[in-house]
């Protein structure tokens, strides 16, 4: 059966038996099931690439092979994308905004699998960056081509990318009520309430995959065993506050470091760097290979030593003040190594390196605390929490990351700490840093319009849909005689002034010539070049809306001429504008 008589009897089954809302129910259970699928296998993928690598390493001393591995895994994903892909797959969250802002949530067919396939051979060889925004992506692409496939709407497209994204992030950590809140705070899907149910259905139906898969255990799975201390509140707004500013380094350096290689035009020569800056930092500091929840099941389970296993360090296991200098560095060199990773021409994400500096700096303030004897405080709890305070922070994502941490741990004992955490972070980073991670590269391009909902509309508006090409146009040797007669034959009052090449010249205004067109006199002998004015601004025919009604906002026009070049192609009214909005924004919103 080929996929056109495929297409038709799904299309009749849904027509007879379905409807449209029942349809999109059945198709949200798919990309729930599909993204399950893809999350089990490619965190199996990455365990078994992982375990075959490392489980023969002596953890008391240093190992080469942790300097070669990241280089080797970094040139397959080159050569993968370079030559197989032959596309851009790297930073998938903000892939995915872009295609909802630009592309009418219309995401390449090999996202389904090009980067699932990266992201292994990238963090299975080392690099230290996560699964979730490959995953994310690949999640977005199912529901993207599923939807394209049965030619569904602009607003069902990106329900179904929405569909997809709750259905990995689910997968992966089995957290429902956390992919179902992040498919809405960082995609911020502008859905109504009937909306939110194929999401749920989504995410549920993923996390079930995953448990049937899988089992219990997630990413990693951590039962509170520590209660929350009220007493210990004022602590976590400290946390918060650092977890804040802590974010804008990692914002602030992971885009700084990324456009210095953004600058190398060499494909090899950005791996090699890269590669070669990877290999030296986690054979210093090995908890910075892979995605790092090994560190954070150590930090969680009370084996803080197994940090320096494999490292220079090991010797200083025992001492409290070096441990916690040699997280600090950790803390700190992280950023330098997830940003040469994907610099270098690796393809990961931000959400487990976030998880894992906010885990240890979770750790480092409790530690710090017990150390100098203030209040006892529960290094476990912290570190959650800590997790949860960078996530929110980095990703501006608060409800995700206490959601999250709240899941993944089994319960809500922590729910009061996470929330002041998170909210205070979430605060302290927005007020230096307006933008995520996600977001800042969209946003300094003007490519973001997911977070603006005003723009999000004008984006499914096609400017070439709008021009009015009836205006009667006028030469500019015309007399204002011929200008009179083609006033009497006209409903408008704005007439083109074109050349005989079709070059547009200027406008004529019929309030600037009121006074003199019943002044038979100047007929003859008054030209249209002498009355012609020029237009305020001028509009492309491939621009942007969002650029055209800000032309119409700083030129208090009403109507603007549309050229190509200074070729004259018609022109576009406010008004009319205004009223395809209208539609549009009906059709967005309805229920």
């Amino acid at each position: 059966m080929n996929n056109r008589v495929f297409y038709k009897s799904v299309v009749n089954f849904r027509d007879k038996h379905l409807g449209p809302r029942r349809f999109v129910i059945l198709l949200s259970f798919i990309v729930g099931v599909l993204g399950g699928l893809a999350a089990v296998v490619l965190k199996n993928l990455i365990f078994i690439v992982e375990d075959l690598l490392t489980h023969t390493l002596n953890v008391d001393r240093v190992n080469w092979y942790y300097f070669a591995l990241p280089l080797i895994g970094i040139f397959f994903t080159v050569i993968f994308v370079k030559y197989i892909v032959k596309d851009k797959i790297s930073h998938g969250i903000s892939r995915i905004l872009y295609a909802i802002s630009r592309k009418k949530s219309v995401l390449a067919p090999h996202n389904m699998y090009s980067s699932m396939i990266a992201s292994s051979l990238t963090v299975g060889f080392g690099g230290s960056v996560g699964l979730e925004a490959p995953i994310v992506l690949t999640g977005s692409a199912i529901g993207s081509r599923i939807s394209n496939f049965f030619h569904l709407d602009y607003r069902t497209t990106t329900l179904m990318l929405g569909c997809g994204a709750a259905a990995a992030v689910a997968g992966i950590f089995k957290a429902p009520i956390a992919a179902l809140v992040f498919a809405l705070e960082v995609l911020m899907l502008d859905l109504t309430m009937w909306s939110l149910i194929p999401l749920m259905i989504s995410a549920v139906t993923a996390a079930t995959v995953s448990y049937f898969l899988m089992g219990k255990g997630a990413v990693f799975y951590f039962t509170l065993q520590d209660p929350f201390v009220l007493s210990n509140l004022p602590f976590y707004a400290v946390l918060g506050v650092i977890s804040g500013l802590f974010a804008l380094y990692v914002t602030r350096g992971t885009i700084y470091i990324e456009s210095v290689f953004a600058r190398i035009k060499n494909p090899f020569q950005k791996l090699v760097i890269g590669g070669s800056i990877l290999g030296f930092l986690i054979l210093l500091f090995p908890p910075l290979f892979g995605e790092g929840y090994l560190t954070l099941k150590a930090l969680l389970t009370g084996e803080v030593q197994d940090l320096t296993h494999n490292s220079l360090f090991y010797e200083l296991r025992d001492n409290s003040w070096l441990l916690l200098l040699y997280m600090g560095l950790v803390l700190i060199f992280k950023v330098i190594a997830m940003s040469v990773t994907n610099g270098g021409g690796g393809v990961g994400g931000i959400f487990a390196p976030s998880l894992f500096m906010g885990g240890i700096l979770g750790f480092m303030v409790s530690k710090t605390l017990n150390i100098l004897h203030f209040d006892a405080v529960s290094e476990r709890n912290f570190t959650l929490v800590g997790m949860a305070g960078v996530m929110a922070a980095v990703m501006h994502a608060p409800l995700t990351a206490i959601f999250l941490i709240a899941e993944i741990t089994g319960g809500y004992a922590l729910f009061i700490p996470l929330i002041v955490t998170s909210a205070i972070a979430y605060l302290t980073s927005y007020s230096f840093q307006r933008h995520s991670i996600y977001t800042e590269r969209l946003a300094s391009k003007g490519d973001l319009i997911t977070h603006h909902k005003d723009k999000a509309v004008l984006t499914l508006l096609n400017l070439e849909s709008v021009i009015e090409k009836d205006l009667k146009m006028i030469r500019p040797d015309a007399t204002l005689g011929d200008l009179v007669k083609l006033i009497s034959k006209s409903k408008r009052n704005i007439f083109p002034v074109v050349d005989e090449d079709g070059h547009f010249v200027g406008i004529i205004l019929l309030d600037d010539v009121r006074e003199i067109i019943f002044n038979q006199e100047l007929y003859q002998s008054t030209l249209v070049a002498d009355l012609m004015v020029s237009p305020p601004a001028t509009v492309s025919p491939k621009e942007p809306m969002g650029s055209v009604m800000q032309k119409f906002e700083d030129s208090g026009a009403w109507n603007l001429p549309v050229t190509d070049g200074d070729l004259y192609i018609g022109f576009v009214s406010k008004a009319r504008i205004f009223n395809m909005y209208r539609k549009l924004l009906v059709q967005f919103s309805d229920e």
